[in-house]
């Protein structure tokens, strides 16, 4: 395996794994439109290159982290990316990362997309990891240098596939910090330091795996059986949170979205079923039972 890569990106996701792999005894080769935020980097031992032009052509393996495709398009447009294996680590829609491995192929380059899941301090700890799909043999062969950053967890060949996981996970992600902004701003509009909530929310955090293993059963069979927590009490709940949130004075969007998806399967007549027949609303479907 040979030691040696390019990064470009280095805003603090890329700056942070150019870190991991200089710790690694890698030659990295970075470039950012800002040069200087190269510069604390070369100090530790990466090779600045003057032009992504330059950045490209010292190593087979490009890795970009950047705020999304489109960035890769304006910096690597014009580029000679032939026989170059662009890993591309930013953020954009499973379809922009089919579009990008196509506009790669034609100039005679290799896609490999990643979604890293980790903020930038846990990058190559144990915690991380990293979604990767494309071609399996162009993967394998980059394997080892990409575990330095994260357990690479390698999806599928569609090049979509590996931004689908990670926008699924982000969806969680946002929504869950969201949401825990928006139960602090409830507790605070009665006068209570948020703080007194934190172990309250952890603990609901620890405990939702459980409903996991009914939920992914429940929404493969297609049958939402209704003995507990069905439609018409959990829906019953959420429009009490929408009442607190407006009695509160607190923006009651969020809960309200979420209301309203309840309301849509009780108006379809799904009350008696399971709040896992929500599935059925989210994806769009008939709502006849």
């Amino acid at each position: 395996m040979t030691k040696q890569l390019t990064l470009i990106g280095l805003g603090p996701m890329g700056q942070a794994m150019v870190g991991r792999y200089l710790d690694a005894g890698y030659r990295v080769t970075v470039w950012n439109r800002t040069a200087s935020r190269a510069d604390g980097l070369v100090a530790r031992g990466a090779v600045r290159a003057e032009t992504a032009a330059d950045a490209v052509a010292a190593n087979k393996l490009v890795l970009l982290s950047l705020t999304d495709y489109k960035a890769m398009y304006d910096i690597l447009d014009g580029v000679d990316v032939a026989g170059r294996v662009i890993v591309n680590l930013s953020s954009d829609t499973p379809a922009d990362s089919v579009k990008a491995a196509a506009w790669l192929a034609e100039r005679g380059a290799e896609l490999v997309v990643g979604g890293v899941m980790v903020p930038a301090q846990l990058v190559g700890e144990e915690p991380a990891y990293v979604f990767y799909s494309g071609p399996r043999a162009v993967f394998d062969e980059h394997v080892e240098t990409l575990r330095v950053i994260g357990r690479p967890d390698y999806m599928g060949a569609e090049h979509g596939l590996a931004q689908l996981f990670y926008q699924a996970q982000l969806d969680v992600f946002l929504t869950s910090l969201a949401v825990t902004l928006h139960a602090s701003a409830l507790i605070e509009a009665a006068g209570v330091d948020p703080k007194v909530l934190g172990p309250y929310l952890a603990e609901t955090f620890t405990t939702m795996p459980m409903y996991f293993e009914e939920t992914f059963e429940h929404i493969a069979r297609g049958e939402h059986p209704g003995d507990e927590a069905n439609i018409l009490m959990m829906g019953a709940t959420a429009e009490h949170v929408v009442g607190a949130s407006e009695q509160a004075g607190v923006d009651a969007a969020l809960p309200a979205a979420v209301a309203s998806l309840y309301e849509r399967a009780i108006a379809a007549g799904r009350g008696r079923e399971s709040w896992t027949a929500l599935y059925d609303v989210i994806r769009q479907r008939t709502l006849v039972p």
